[in-house]
Protein backbone atom coordinates (compact mmCIF):
# COMPACT_ATOMS: atom_id res chain seq x y z
CA UNK A 1 0.00 0.00 0.00
CA UNK A 2 1.53 3.32 -1.03
CA UNK A 3 1.10 6.42 1.21
CA UNK A 4 0.50 10.15 1.34
CA UNK A 5 1.10 13.28 2.91
CA UNK A 6 -1.98 14.19 4.94
CA UNK A 7 -2.64 18.11 3.90
CA UNK A 8 0.77 20.11 5.69
CA UNK A 9 0.14 17.49 8.72
CA UNK A 10 3.51 16.31 7.66
CA UNK A 11 1.93 12.58 8.52
CA UNK A 12 2.15 9.51 6.38
CA UNK A 13 -0.84 7.68 6.17
CA UNK A 14 -2.68 5.08 4.22
CA UNK A 15 -5.06 6.10 1.31
CA UNK A 16 -8.34 4.86 3.56
CA UNK A 17 -9.10 6.02 6.79
CA UNK A 18 -10.86 2.91 9.26
CA UNK A 19 -14.07 4.43 10.56
CA UNK A 20 -15.08 2.84 14.03
CA UNK A 21 -18.20 4.48 14.88
CA UNK A 22 -19.70 1.19 14.87
CA UNK A 23 -17.23 -0.40 17.37
CA UNK A 24 -20.06 -0.47 20.26
CA UNK A 25 -22.78 1.14 18.46
CA UNK A 26 -26.25 -0.36 19.84
CA UNK A 27 -29.51 -0.24 17.69
CA UNK A 28 -32.43 -1.48 19.58
CA UNK A 29 -30.04 -3.39 21.73
CA UNK A 30 -28.25 -5.08 18.77
CA UNK A 31 -24.34 -4.49 18.96
CA UNK A 32 -23.37 -3.25 15.19
CA UNK A 33 -19.03 -4.33 16.21
CA UNK A 34 -18.30 -6.22 19.39
CA UNK A 35 -15.01 -6.26 20.90
CA UNK A 36 -14.01 -9.46 18.93
CA UNK A 37 -15.12 -8.25 15.44
CA UNK A 38 -13.38 -4.89 16.06
CA UNK A 39 -10.31 -6.31 16.28
CA UNK A 40 -10.77 -8.42 13.43
CA UNK A 41 -11.16 -5.25 11.35
CA UNK A 42 -8.21 -3.61 13.08
CA UNK A 43 -5.94 -6.83 12.70
CA UNK A 44 -7.29 -7.08 8.85
CA UNK A 45 -6.74 -3.11 7.76
CA UNK A 46 -3.37 -3.13 9.55
CA UNK A 47 -2.43 -6.26 7.92
CA UNK A 48 -3.23 -4.53 4.30
CA UNK A 49 -1.01 -2.01 5.13
CA UNK A 50 -3.63 0.73 7.00
CA UNK A 51 -2.12 3.20 9.55
CA UNK A 52 -5.09 5.34 9.67
CA UNK A 53 -7.93 4.93 12.68
CA UNK A 54 -10.72 7.41 13.23
CA UNK A 55 -12.53 7.07 16.33
CA UNK A 56 -14.44 9.49 18.32
CA UNK A 57 -15.17 9.82 22.66
CA UNK A 58 -18.95 9.32 21.84
CA UNK A 59 -18.77 5.98 19.73
CA UNK A 60 -20.23 3.35 21.88
CA UNK A 61 -20.08 5.26 24.68
CA UNK A 62 -16.61 4.78 24.99
CA UNK A 63 -16.01 1.58 23.99
CA UNK A 64 -14.32 2.26 20.52
CA UNK A 65 -11.63 4.11 22.06
CA UNK A 66 -11.48 1.79 24.71
CA UNK A 67 -11.33 -1.28 22.25
CA UNK A 68 -8.92 0.41 19.94
CA UNK A 69 -6.49 1.51 22.82
CA UNK A 70 -6.62 -2.60 23.75
CA UNK A 71 -5.86 -3.47 19.77
CA UNK A 72 -3.06 -1.06 20.11
CA UNK A 73 -1.34 -2.25 22.87
CA UNK A 74 0.16 -4.90 21.27
CA UNK A 75 1.75 -3.20 18.61
CA UNK A 76 3.95 0.29 17.95
CA UNK A 77 2.13 2.95 18.88
CA UNK A 78 4.17 5.37 16.20
CA UNK A 79 3.04 3.24 13.65
CA UNK A 80 -0.42 4.31 13.57
CA UNK A 81 -2.06 7.68 12.82
CA UNK A 82 -5.17 7.71 15.43
CA UNK A 83 -7.70 10.54 15.19
CA UNK A 84 -10.62 11.12 17.73
CA UNK A 85 -12.98 14.01 18.66
CA UNK A 86 -14.26 16.34 21.61
CA UNK A 87 -17.95 18.26 21.60
CA UNK A 88 -19.76 14.59 22.37
CA UNK A 89 -19.01 12.38 25.29
CA UNK A 90 -20.24 10.94 28.66
CA UNK A 91 -17.95 13.51 30.67
CA UNK A 92 -20.78 15.41 32.20
CA UNK A 93 -24.41 16.29 31.67
CA UNK A 94 -23.28 19.41 30.77
CA UNK A 95 -20.88 18.11 27.84
CA UNK A 96 -22.50 18.81 24.06
CA UNK A 97 -19.89 22.37 24.47
CA UNK A 98 -16.07 23.41 23.40
CA UNK A 99 -15.37 24.66 26.92
CA UNK A 100 -11.83 25.07 28.24
CA UNK A 101 -13.44 22.21 31.45
CA UNK A 102 -15.20 20.00 28.33
CA UNK A 103 -12.23 20.01 26.05
CA UNK A 104 -9.84 19.15 28.42
CA UNK A 105 -11.80 16.54 30.64
CA UNK A 106 -12.95 14.80 26.72
CA UNK A 107 -9.06 14.85 25.88
CA UNK A 108 -7.96 13.53 29.01
CA UNK A 109 -10.46 10.87 28.92
CA UNK A 110 -9.92 9.54 25.09
CA UNK A 111 -6.27 9.70 26.17
CA UNK A 112 -7.07 7.21 28.70
CA UNK A 113 -8.99 5.05 26.78
CA UNK A 114 -6.89 4.76 24.08
CA UNK A 115 -3.89 3.92 26.92
CA UNK A 116 -1.95 6.33 24.77
CA UNK A 117 0.07 10.05 25.89
CA UNK A 118 -0.81 11.76 22.48
CA UNK A 119 -3.79 12.16 19.77
CA UNK A 120 -2.22 12.62 16.40
CA UNK A 121 -5.22 14.44 15.24
CA UNK A 122 -7.96 16.12 17.69
CA UNK A 123 -11.24 16.95 15.47
CA UNK A 124 -13.68 19.41 16.81
CA UNK A 125 -17.01 17.30 16.20
CA UNK A 126 -19.15 20.27 15.60
CA UNK A 127 -19.08 23.66 15.81
CA UNK A 128 -19.76 25.47 19.88
CA UNK A 129 -21.72 28.80 18.83
CA UNK A 130 -22.41 29.94 22.47
CA UNK A 131 -18.04 29.25 23.29
CA UNK A 132 -16.43 31.83 21.41
CA UNK A 133 -13.89 29.78 18.98
CA UNK A 134 -10.88 31.54 20.18
CA UNK A 135 -11.05 30.36 23.94
CA UNK A 136 -11.66 26.85 22.13
CA UNK A 137 -8.74 27.02 20.10
CA UNK A 138 -6.39 28.55 22.82
CA UNK A 139 -7.54 25.13 25.02
CA UNK A 140 -6.37 22.90 22.09
CA UNK A 141 -3.48 24.73 21.68
CA UNK A 142 -2.14 24.16 25.24
CA UNK A 143 -2.76 20.88 24.63
CA UNK A 144 -0.95 20.93 21.40
CA UNK A 145 2.15 22.57 23.86
CA UNK A 146 2.12 19.89 26.37
CA UNK A 147 2.25 17.39 23.35
CA UNK A 148 -1.76 15.64 23.87
CA UNK A 149 -2.44 16.89 20.54
CA UNK A 150 -0.38 16.91 17.22
CA UNK A 151 -2.76 18.45 14.94
CA UNK A 152 -6.41 19.90 14.97
CA UNK A 153 -9.50 19.09 12.83
CA UNK A 154 -12.87 20.11 12.29
CA UNK A 155 -15.83 18.07 11.22
CA UNK A 156 -19.24 19.36 10.30
CA UNK A 157 -19.77 22.97 9.88
CA UNK A 158 -20.65 26.19 7.90
CA UNK A 159 -17.66 27.19 5.54
CA UNK A 160 -17.79 30.76 7.25
CA UNK A 161 -17.24 29.03 10.62
CA UNK A 162 -14.33 27.23 9.03
CA UNK A 163 -13.05 30.35 8.11
CA UNK A 164 -13.54 32.00 10.98
CA UNK A 165 -11.46 29.25 13.24
CA UNK A 166 -8.33 29.58 11.09
CA UNK A 167 -8.55 33.37 11.36
CA UNK A 168 -8.89 33.15 14.90
CA UNK A 169 -5.73 30.85 15.32
CA UNK A 170 -3.75 32.96 12.66
CA UNK A 171 -4.51 36.14 14.77
CA UNK A 172 -3.80 34.66 17.73
CA UNK A 173 -0.88 32.66 16.63
CA UNK A 174 -2.45 29.44 17.85
CA UNK A 175 -2.44 25.91 16.34
CA UNK A 176 -4.66 25.59 13.33
CA UNK A 177 -7.16 23.63 11.46
CA UNK A 178 -4.91 21.07 9.16
CA UNK A 179 -7.77 18.29 8.69
CA UNK A 180 -11.20 18.31 7.97
CA UNK A 181 -14.28 15.60 8.64
CA UNK A 182 -17.31 17.00 6.25
CA UNK A 183 -19.90 14.81 5.00
CA UNK A 184 -18.82 14.35 1.18
CA UNK A 185 -19.81 11.77 -1.07
CA UNK A 186 -20.31 11.65 -4.88
CA UNK A 187 -23.56 12.72 -4.63
CA UNK A 188 -23.14 15.52 -1.93
CA UNK A 189 -20.75 17.75 -3.35
CA UNK A 190 -22.68 21.28 -4.24
CA UNK A 191 -23.82 21.06 -0.42
CA UNK A 192 -20.55 21.44 0.82
CA UNK A 193 -19.16 23.22 -2.24
CA UNK A 194 -18.21 26.48 -0.18
CA UNK A 195 -16.43 24.19 2.45
CA UNK A 196 -14.30 22.32 0.49
CA UNK A 197 -13.32 25.73 -1.55
CA UNK A 198 -12.29 26.89 1.82
CA UNK A 199 -10.18 23.16 2.45
CA UNK A 200 -8.67 23.42 -1.55
CA UNK A 201 -7.29 27.54 -0.81
CA UNK A 202 -5.92 26.74 2.57
CA UNK A 203 -4.48 23.29 1.95
CA UNK A 204 -6.41 21.14 4.54
CA UNK A 205 -7.00 17.42 4.14
CA UNK A 206 -10.10 16.42 4.21
CA UNK A 207 -10.98 12.88 5.16
CA UNK A 208 -15.17 12.81 4.24
CA UNK A 209 -16.78 10.68 6.58
CA UNK A 210 -19.63 8.25 4.74
CA UNK A 211 -18.14 8.26 1.62
CA UNK A 212 -20.57 5.81 0.41
CA UNK A 213 -23.57 7.85 1.48
CA UNK A 214 -24.13 5.14 4.73
CA UNK A 215 -23.99 2.13 1.91
CA UNK A 216 -26.09 3.55 -0.83
CA UNK A 217 -23.34 3.69 -2.95
CA UNK A 218 -22.35 0.28 -2.75
CA UNK A 219 -25.60 -0.69 -5.09
CA UNK A 220 -26.59 -2.70 -2.51
CA UNK A 221 -30.20 -0.89 -2.96
CA UNK A 222 -32.91 -0.93 -5.50
CA UNK A 223 -35.20 1.40 -6.27
CA UNK A 224 -39.06 0.82 -5.05
CA UNK A 225 -42.06 2.76 -5.88
CA UNK A 226 -41.68 5.86 -8.00
CA UNK A 227 -37.82 5.43 -7.71
CA UNK A 228 -36.99 8.49 -6.04
CA UNK A 229 -36.62 8.21 -2.16
CA UNK A 230 -37.82 4.81 -1.69
CA UNK A 231 -36.02 1.49 -2.14
CA UNK A 232 -35.87 -1.79 -0.83
CA UNK A 233 -34.03 -2.52 2.28
CA UNK A 234 -32.67 -6.07 2.60
CA UNK A 235 -32.79 -6.70 6.18
CA UNK A 236 -29.36 -6.02 8.15
CA UNK A 237 -28.93 -3.46 5.98
CA UNK A 238 -28.22 0.55 7.83
CA UNK A 239 -31.26 1.28 5.56
CA UNK A 240 -33.25 -1.10 7.35
CA UNK A 241 -32.06 -0.49 10.87
CA UNK A 242 -31.50 3.03 10.51
CA UNK A 243 -34.98 5.48 10.02
CA UNK A 244 -32.48 8.46 9.21
CA UNK A 245 -30.94 6.62 6.48
CA UNK A 246 -33.78 8.06 3.75
CA UNK A 247 -33.13 11.83 5.04
CA UNK A 248 -30.06 11.33 4.66
CA UNK A 249 -28.85 9.53 1.63
CA UNK A 250 -31.62 8.54 -0.59
CA UNK A 251 -32.46 11.07 -3.39
CA UNK A 252 -33.18 11.67 -7.15
CA UNK A 253 -29.85 12.94 -7.22
CA UNK A 254 -28.31 9.86 -5.63
CA UNK A 255 -30.11 7.25 -7.86
CA UNK A 256 -28.68 9.58 -10.56
CA UNK A 257 -25.11 9.01 -9.58
CA UNK A 258 -25.47 5.56 -8.39
CA UNK A 259 -26.30 4.52 -12.23
CA UNK A 260 -23.38 6.64 -13.37
CA UNK A 261 -21.06 4.49 -10.46
CA UNK A 262 -22.73 1.23 -11.37
CA UNK A 263 -22.01 2.21 -15.26
CA UNK A 264 -18.21 2.70 -14.68
CA UNK A 265 -17.49 0.13 -12.63
CA UNK A 266 -19.29 -2.38 -15.13
CA UNK A 267 -16.43 -0.50 -17.15
CA UNK A 268 -13.33 -1.15 -15.19
CA UNK A 269 -14.25 -4.17 -14.13
CA UNK A 270 -15.15 -3.25 -10.44
CA UNK A 271 -17.53 -2.74 -7.72
CA UNK A 272 -19.79 0.89 -7.46
CA UNK A 273 -18.20 1.24 -3.84
CA UNK A 274 -15.07 0.59 -5.45
CA UNK A 275 -15.50 3.30 -8.37
CA UNK A 276 -17.25 6.00 -5.50
CA UNK A 277 -13.94 5.46 -2.91
CA UNK A 278 -11.71 5.70 -6.08
CA UNK A 279 -13.40 8.86 -7.28
CA UNK A 280 -12.98 10.53 -3.71
CA UNK A 281 -9.56 9.66 -4.15
CA UNK A 282 -8.74 11.65 -6.99
CA UNK A 283 -9.93 14.72 -6.11
CA UNK A 284 -7.74 17.00 -7.45
CA UNK A 285 -7.81 19.83 -5.46
CA UNK A 286 -7.32 19.04 -1.98
CA UNK A 287 -5.61 15.44 -0.43
CA UNK A 288 -9.07 13.38 0.02
CA UNK A 289 -8.81 10.05 2.35
CA UNK A 290 -12.16 8.43 2.57
CA UNK A 291 -13.24 7.47 6.14
CA UNK A 292 -14.74 3.89 5.48
CA UNK A 293 -16.72 2.08 7.89
CA UNK A 294 -16.64 -1.35 7.15
CA UNK A 295 -18.71 -4.43 9.33
CA UNK A 296 -16.63 -7.26 7.68
CA UNK A 297 -13.21 -8.26 6.78
CA UNK A 298 -14.96 -8.65 3.41
CA UNK A 299 -16.22 -5.31 3.22
CA UNK A 300 -12.59 -3.78 4.17
CA UNK A 301 -11.48 -5.99 1.22
CA UNK A 302 -13.72 -4.63 -1.22
CA UNK A 303 -13.11 -1.14 -0.01
CA UNK A 304 -9.66 -1.70 0.21
CA UNK A 305 -9.72 -2.88 -3.77
CA UNK A 306 -10.86 0.62 -5.06
CA UNK A 307 -6.71 1.78 -4.69
CA UNK A 308 -6.27 -0.83 -7.84
CA UNK A 309 -8.70 1.23 -10.08
CA UNK A 310 -8.41 3.59 -12.18
CA UNK A 311 -10.78 5.70 -13.46
CA UNK A 312 -10.56 8.37 -16.70
CA UNK A 313 -10.87 11.91 -16.72
CA UNK A 314 -14.07 11.37 -18.73
CA UNK A 315 -15.11 8.81 -16.25
CA UNK A 316 -14.38 11.04 -13.17
CA UNK A 317 -16.31 13.72 -14.74
CA UNK A 318 -19.07 11.61 -15.93
CA UNK A 319 -20.02 10.55 -12.18
CA UNK A 320 -20.14 14.89 -11.73
CA UNK A 321 -22.50 15.43 -14.61
CA UNK A 322 -24.78 12.91 -13.08
CA UNK A 323 -25.77 15.17 -10.71
CA UNK A 324 -27.47 17.67 -13.25
CA UNK A 325 -30.29 17.06 -15.74
CA UNK A 326 -30.12 17.50 -19.04
CA UNK A 327 -30.76 21.75 -18.44
CA UNK A 328 -27.72 21.63 -16.24
CA UNK A 329 -30.41 21.73 -13.18
CA UNK A 330 -28.92 20.11 -9.68
CA UNK A 331 -30.94 17.23 -9.31
CA UNK A 332 -32.58 17.46 -5.53
CA UNK A 333 -30.56 16.12 -2.66
CA UNK A 334 -33.09 15.12 -0.05
CA UNK A 335 -37.25 15.09 0.27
Amino acid sequence: MEYQRLGETGLEVSPLCLGTWRFGQENDGVMETDREAAHELLDAFADRGGNFIDTANGYGEGRSEKWIGEWLADRDREDFVVASKCYWSNVSRFQENLSRKNVRAEVEGSLDRLDTDYLDVLYLHRFDDETPIERTLRTVDDLVSEGKVHHVGLSTADAWKLTKGLWQADVNNYEAFTVTQPLFHAAYYEDVAEYLDVCADQNLAVCPYSPLAGGFLTGKYERAGDGTYELDAPEDTRAALDDRFLDFYVSERGWHVLDEVRAIADEVDATPAQVALRWLMDQPDFDCVPIVGARTVEQLDENVGALDVELSDDQFARIEDARYDDSGALYQSST
